[in-house]
């Protein structure tokens, strides 16, 4: 079962923004009781000691792990930081910083150059549409971020709910939906 879930982890963390084995380490420390040592991470997953130093700085890197010692050893011992929802804050916050922030940058850039004909013109509108989306989805993650775990989990149980009572909200008001006006 664990050995399932850590290699599983691995492969989403590909998906995440960390390569497989940063995906493997962090898997293992946020199932494992107790600290691990560099040592025994390497042994319980069959990587090298220099990929497992190299993981566990990059996962310091993203702030999903913490060091400890114990008394009398001389070794470091990691531990996954804080809850699982601290760990998806982060995870969000540096794929932010890391994809959004640069991709909003690079269009707030284009938006304020001079269209130099039409075809600049419309694309430039298109871009700025782009921006915007990207925008609210960035402020709409922000402030999910700031919910408590709890706020959170009644948010996503209310689920399509929510989508359900907007629905009835512009039947009652006599709006129409445009995605079904094309």
């Amino acid at each position: 079962m664990i050995e399932s879930f850590v290699y599983h982890f691995g492969e989403m963390g590909s998906r995440w923004g960390f390569n497989r084995t940063v995906g493997q380490i962090y898997a293992l420390l946020v199932i494992s009781e107790q600290p691990l040592c560099a040592n025994e991470i390497g042994e319980l997953l069959g990587i090298s000691r220099g990929n497992v130093s190299m993981g566990l700085k990059e996962l310091g890197s993203w702030q999903l792990v913490q060091v400890s010692h114990k008394p009398g050893e001389r070794r470091e011992f990691y531990h996954s930081r804080g809850s699982i929802w601290d760990m998806a804050n982060r995870v969000f916050e540096e794929r932010r910083k890391r994809e959004m922030d640069p991709t909003l940058s690079l269009l707030r850039d284009i938006m304020m150059d001079e269209a130099a004909n039409p075809e600049e013109a419309f694309a430039q509108k298109r871009i700025a549409e782009i921006h915007d989306l990207l925008e609210n989805i960035t402020e709409w993650t922000q402030s999910l971020q700031s919910l408590s775990p709890e706020k959170l989990n009644t948010l996503m149980k209310l689920g399509s709910g929510v989508g359900k009572v907007l629905e009835f909200t512009d039947k009652f008001l006599g709006k129409k939906d445009p995605a079904k006006q094309a």
